[in-house]
């Protein structure tokens, strides 16, 4: 029987699998509950059992409908609020409107700011997430946000997967991901390199190019790093422009597939070897259309920390490369 102010598990329509497994890792079951909607559209909610006095942690990526997940996922945490739940965590693997995170034009919004005004208006006390587009959005929020990392199992997988990975080249496919390569390659103990994006002219519609700006991948293994993939456009100039640089081969590795206007098609064109993304996003169909996803599982990522927050315990620690390696290890046993 659960005792009072234990860890329950809810979910929406976004990600239930993804929530059963860390439900599963963690030996609970999630909580019933009904997310449905109305004829006229409106997200109707019912929580079949009693949160009262309990931790909660409710998963819910933005994924899919966007917009519906971000509903069913405010409602839930009023729901849980008025349920007289002790504390309210959102464990949101993939941040809606993460990229709207700045005013990079006049009149824009800054919608990544608005998602967290929202959440926490709702009554949510805490937020999870991981591999945030921009780690500033942590600064929009008025209480903790947790940022994890898919970099641990990224290099578990690479370590395991990727023979030659010694002598490989992380390289990021713009500016912004600098620090992201810079870090994974230092852990690694390999070199990096950086890809510089323009427009061939000032015209909204130019045509893009991209031009080895640090770095030489010339007969090296190239592992090209970014946070998410939805039209595939950046991945296809990058591949090619390794390529041309005389890579030996390439292998992609993206946090977020979120895959809405990418075509498999023109992915399994590229001249990539694989194609690595986490399971913020459910992938299962679209494997069955591209020959080299590779499906990364970041359930235990995210139950550790649901665990470690639940008994006050430090997210970071998840992070070190004791995590790295019991990870590998829980892999290679089967856990």
């Amino acid at each position: 029987m659960l005792h009072a102010n234990s860890i329950r598990i809810l979910t929406g329509n976004s990600h239930p699998e993804l929530a059963q497994d860390v439900a599963e890792r963690l030996g609970m079951p999630l909580v019933p509950c009904t997310v449905k909607k109305f004829s006229n559209g409106e997200t109707n909610v019912k929580i079949s059992e009693s949160v009262r006095e309990e931790d909660v942690f409710i998963i819910q990526s933005g994924c899919a409908d966007v917009n519906d997940s971000l509903m069913e996922l405010l409602i839930l945490i009023s729901a849980c609020k008025t349920a007289s739940a002790r504390r309210i965590t959102a464990v949101i693997p993939c941040y809606p409107y993460a990229r709207m995170d700045k005013k990079d034009k006049s009149r824009a919004p800054i919608t990544a700011k608005l998602v967290a005004n929202m959440l926490t208006v709702a009554g949510c006390d805490h937020v999870i997430t991981m591999d945030l587009h921009a780690s500033q959005i942590q600064g929009f929020f008025d209480i903790p946000v947790d940022n994890l990392w898919s970099e641990p199992s990224m290099i578990s997988y690479i370590k395991r997967y990727i023979p030659d990975w010694k002598e490989s080249i992380i390289v990021s496919p713009d500016a912004g991901g600098a620090k992201r390569v810079t870090g994974m390659a230092d852990r690694m103990g390999v070199e990096f390199a950086l890809i510089h994006r323009q427009r061939t002219s000032k015209a909204a519609d130019a045509p893009e190019k991209m031009d080895l700006l640090v770095g030489n991948v010339k007969d090296k293994v190239v592992i090209l790093v970014d946070d998410m993939i939805d039209t595939g456009n950046t991945l296809s100039l990058a591949a090619r422009t390794l390529h041309d640089n005389g890579a030996k081969s390439i292998h992609a590795f993206i946090s977020h597939g979120l895959f809405a206007e990418a075509s498999f098609q023109m992915i399994d064109a590229l001249p990539i070897d694989r194609l690595v993304v986490t399971n913020t996003i459910p992938q299962e169909a679209r494997k069955a259309a591209c020959s080299k996803l590779v499906v990364v599982d970041v359930s235990h990522t995210i139950a550790e920390s649901i665990r470690r927050t639940h008994n006050g315990e430090s997210i970071s620690l998840l992070f070190d490369d004791s995590w790295e390696d019991r990870v590998s290890l829980s892999r290679a046993i089967g856990i």
